[in-house]
């Protein structure tokens, strides 16, 4: 069998391996899932490529198959590269039919158009025995992003906005010819699947410094191709407590609310916003697409004002108004993100955040702290993204007023949303208290009969013990006769 490693990385540490055979690929992935206890996935077989999914290392060093030559079993792949294959979670093999220097040809980058024959893993040479036929080793020590040729992004579109991911994820630069090749090809990424665009969008978002990727693909032409809707939001003016027109706000929220994701960092802005390891835990909760809560939350920081161009209006006093641009912009996300084949539940997330993100800033009334009952109302609304939509409402307070924030100002709000988000205030609005009364203690109390009426009158009661009206299972009972007597 003729096999070579098929990696930027080669010999480094990674997730994955990728690997070209002459072999026939998914027989292979077969036997060597079966031997390393892994899994098989057809990952395209028209193209003639397959994975194989590992199951986590194990704590101690591992130990190659008890077999004469310590070959993996029944693969044909020898000592030397069992120990690359228990360091990584996935492998993907493809066939190669003609040589595996015109399989590199139509790779994408030069970092990743480089190759080490199989049998030369464990060699004291291997660093001379690379095949490496564009530069990408001298591409990877500068920490340069090369397109392999000019047609890399016209054969597989796909790789326009992969360049940016790359560079942003490896820190890396794109070098300047591939750049203008973007540029110049910007308008193929209408070609790519919505899901193939949802998984570089989401991964670009994933990584820090997520607002820095953004601009580098508005540069290149494509964050408007993507999201075409960005594109109105250029030079939209905002009133004077708003620091930069919309288009510049929704960057800078994605920015921020990164960073309020991110715990205090010895930072004194930052220090301001509540921040506990439950927080931490739970904006690392995978929710959509294989992405975490915080992935999710800098997609609705990115789109939560999509709709302001279209609501703009000067009302009679000179003021600029954007009355309806929630909900209107959260039925633009829906479609758009529907358009990109994001999960159900991120739609359903990203337009719950977009629709109530000015709702924690309205909740205080004539300087006082949200009440109970506020709170328990917003919680009982917003359900699944509550806590969401208070960290998107700390990042566009801050993404707002950018270089002219005042700490005082700023330590007010964080303030309000730290009372919201008190563990007394978030149990009681949750309902996670034992109930005082139930459906069937109301009907046999009042004589009611099984319906929508009965659960009007435990939302009456679950609010009024929010608000810390009723305390007990008599009060309660009180409460539901005197709102059922008035009906």
């Amino acid at each position: 069998m003729g096999g070579y490693l098929r990696d930027s990385l080669l010999r480094r540490p990674c997730g994955d391996l990728d690997v070209a055979v002459s072999c026939d690929p998914q027989s292979l992935a077969h036997r060597l899932a079966k031997a390393l206890g892994g899994s098989y996935v057809a990952l395209s077989p028209q193209q003639g490529v397959a994975r194989v999914v590992l199951p986590p290392p194990p704590l101690g060093p591992s130990e190659p198959p008890d077999l004469p030559g310590h070959a993996v079993p029944q693969t044909g792949i020898a000592e030397g590269i069992y120990d690359a294959l228990t360091q990584v979670s996935t492998i993907d093999i493809a066939g190669f039919s003609t040589t595996i220097e015109s399989d590199l040809a139509r790779r994408d980058f030069t970092v990743n158009a480089m190759a080490l024959p199989l049998a030369d893993w464990n060699s004291g040479q291997w660093r001379e025995r690379v095949i490496d036929p564009y530069n990408g080793i001298s591409d990877l020590t500068e920490k340069r992003i090369r397109a392999v040729s000019s047609s890399v992004f016209r054969d597989d579109p796909g790789r326009l906005l992969r360049a940016v991911r790359l560079a942003g994820q490896l820190g890396f630069r794109l070098e300047p010819d591939t750049s203008r090749l973007i540029r110049a090809d910007a308008s193929q990424v209408n070609r790519v699947s919505g899901e193939r665009l949802r998984d570089e969008l989401l991964a670009i978002l994933a990584a820090d410094g997520a607002r820095g990727q953004l601009e580098a693909l508005d540069r290149l032409d494509l964050l408007c191709r993507v999201i075409p809707e960005l594109a109105l939001t250029k030079g939209v003016d905002q009133p004077i407590y708003h620091y930069w027109d919309v288009w510049g706000h929704l960057l800078h929220s994605v920015e921020t609310a990164e960073l309020v994701t991110k715990g205090h960092q010895n930072s004194a802005i930052y220090t301001l916003a509540p921040w506990t390891q439950e927080l931490a835990a739970y904006f690392s909760e995978v929710v959509s697409d294989g992405h975490t809560r915080r992935t999710i939350l800098k997609l609705a920081a990115l789109l939560h004002d999509i709709a302001k161009p279209q609501t703009k209006a000067i009302d009679e006093t000179g003021r600029t108004r954007f009355l309806g641009h929630s909900e209107l912009g959260a039925e633009m996300a829906a479609s758009r993100l529907s358009e990109l084949r994001l999960s159900a539940r991120g739609i359903a997330m990203v337009s719950k955040m977009l629709e109530h993100h000015l709702r924690p800033g309205n909740m205080r009334q004539e300087g006082e702290l949200p009440t109970r009952r506020a709170i328990y109302r917003y919680f009982r609304d917003l359900g699944d993204v509550a806590v969401d939509t208070l960290f998107l409402a700390l990042a566009d307070y801050l993404a707002a007023k950018g270089p002219e924030l005042m700490p005082g100002q700023w330590g007010e709000h964080a303030r309000i949303i730290a009372h919201i988000l008190e563990p007394g205030n978030r149990q009681t609005a949750t309902g996670k208290n034992q109930r005082l009364v139930t459906g069937h203690d109301l009907m046999q109390e009042l004589g009611l009969e099984p319906g929508p009426r009965v659960g009007v009158l435990l939302e009456k009661i679950n609010e009024a013990r929010a608000a810390g009206e009723v305390n007990t299972r008599e009060e309660a009972l009180t409460l539901a006769a005197k709102a059922h007597d008035q009906e």
